[in-house]
């Protein structure tokens, strides 16, 4: 069986430039906070190539700079930070909406915060 699609339905960003909401074809809405979407980029320079995973700090200001669609599939998120490398694919925002509990405790904990 394949595994489930999440389609976005609508992408809001916030007049802060802090907050994206992600609302999703099967009723569910995420807010996501930009220096949570920072701190757990998809890009190479998070996810180091495979190995273990980069831990941010510091981006507790970091506001969102821009969205571009990428195919109808994605959207790379630039930061005011200068990063914009990232892809967030639609499964990817919803695993982020969906599990943000837990990844962000993980990520306090990694952290040290």
């Amino acid at each position: 069986m394949p595994p489930e699609q999440h389609w976005p339905s609508e992408i809001r960003l916030n007049p802060g430039r802090d907050v994206l909401t992600v609302a999703f074809d099967s009723g569910e809405r995420f807010a996501l906070r930009a220096e949570y979407l920072r701190v757990e980029s998809p890009s190479a320079e998070i996810r180091n190539h495979g190995g273990p995973k980069t831990i941010l700090t510091g981006k507790e200001q970091v506001k969102i700079g821009g969205l571009e669609p990428v195919g109808n599939y994605a959207v790379r998120i630039g930061f005011d930070d200068g990063h914009d490398s990232g892809l967030y694919s639609w499964d990817y925002l919803f695993k982020l909406g969906a599990e943000e509990k837990d990844i962000w405790a993980e990520y306090l904990s990694a952290s040290g915060r």
